[in-house]
């Protein structure tokens, strides 16, 4: 049994179901980390919680795992690089805590994906990049002025 303090459903709007959010680019922040265990016992993965912050999904969360922790070196090195892809997104290059990362703007590129076990569509994080991310420089070079002389053209 739990004390519920007095809770009082008038006093609070109910949650509504939550739907997938469309694939995209979203501003966030990570809001928690921890580390937890895997089903298998055999390893521990970096569990992210991601807030939306603007846009009409602004407060959503959305949740990332990396396995840092386990057996198979191909995963790991998967979840470093996608650990490596945050610190360079929130420009914490070296951090000594996931709390480290929290607070800090980046942009989540969210996919859907259909789920094996359901078949219902889900949100996935696919990528993260900078807050305010450089527009490219176009690769073309400056026009070159006409070296030919003016009475040749």
């Amino acid at each position: 049994m739990a004390d519920l303090c007095g809770f009082d459903a008038n006093q609070v709007e109910p949650s509504s179901d939550f739907e997938p959010i469309p694939a995209g680019k979203y501003l966030a922040l990570i809001t928690e980390s921890e580390m937890s265990p895997n089903k298998a016992g055999t390893g521990n993965y970096l569990k992210l919680t991601f807030q939306i912050l603007d846009g009409p999904h602004k407060n959503r969360l959305l949740w990332a795992r990396l396995n840092l922790d386990n057996p198979n070196a191909v995963t790991v090195q998967i979840a470093k690089a996608e650990l490596s892809a945050i610190c360079r997104a929130v420009g914490v290059l070296a951090p000594n805590d996931s709390t480290d990362l929290h607070n800090l703007p980046l942009v989540i590129h969210v996919k859907c994906k259909k789920r094996a076990d359901t078949g219902e569509i889900a949100n996935e994080i696919k990528g993260f990049s900078k807050k305010d991310a450089p527009a490219t420089a176009p690769t073309t070079a400056p026009p070159q002025a006409n070296s030919t002389p003016p009475w040749r053209r």
